[in-house]
């Protein structure tokens, strides 16, 4: 649900979707409600999730973890994107709490189409390390 991370820091990410058509989220051809948040939950995850892995590792391999949605706080939403748009997806860290293996963490993230608002939201994860 991220085709290029654009950016990301240590309490931020900036990402672009292209909307395909073979995207399970599509119903009559726009991306669902329940898409816009899989978006944001993927953009929003990158900023802590990053810190799992070793700096130069690009592919992902060295660690294994898995994210949860623990709470959607808040979601707005403003319209439905179509097949063969490209929304922008930027995040911004809330709070963060690391417990060992586990870390809880609130995101805020706001989704544009051609530079007009579609999705604000705020959501809490729960991410860890799988052994």
């Amino acid at each position: 649900m991220v085709s290029n991370l654009v950016s990301i820091s240590k309490t931020t990410a900036h990402t672009n979707f292209y909307i395909d058509e073979d995207c399970i989220f599509i119903t009559n051809k726009f991306l669902s409600e329940t898409g816009l948040i899989e978006n944001a939950a993927q953009s929003c995850s990158a900023i802590v999730g990053q810190s799992y892995f070793e700096k130069d590792d690009v592919e992902g391999k060295s660690n294994n973890i898995i994210g949860y949605i623990s709470a959607i706080k808040k979601v707005t939403l403003y319209g439905l994107p179509k097949v063969g748009d490209t929304i922008v997806t930027k995040a911004s860290l809330i709070s963060r709490v690391d417990t060992g293996s586990v870390t809880m963490c609130s995101i805020a993230s706001t989704t544009f189409n051609i530079n007009k608002i579609i999705v604000d939201c705020t959501l809490n994860f729960l991410i860890h390390e799988v052994k």
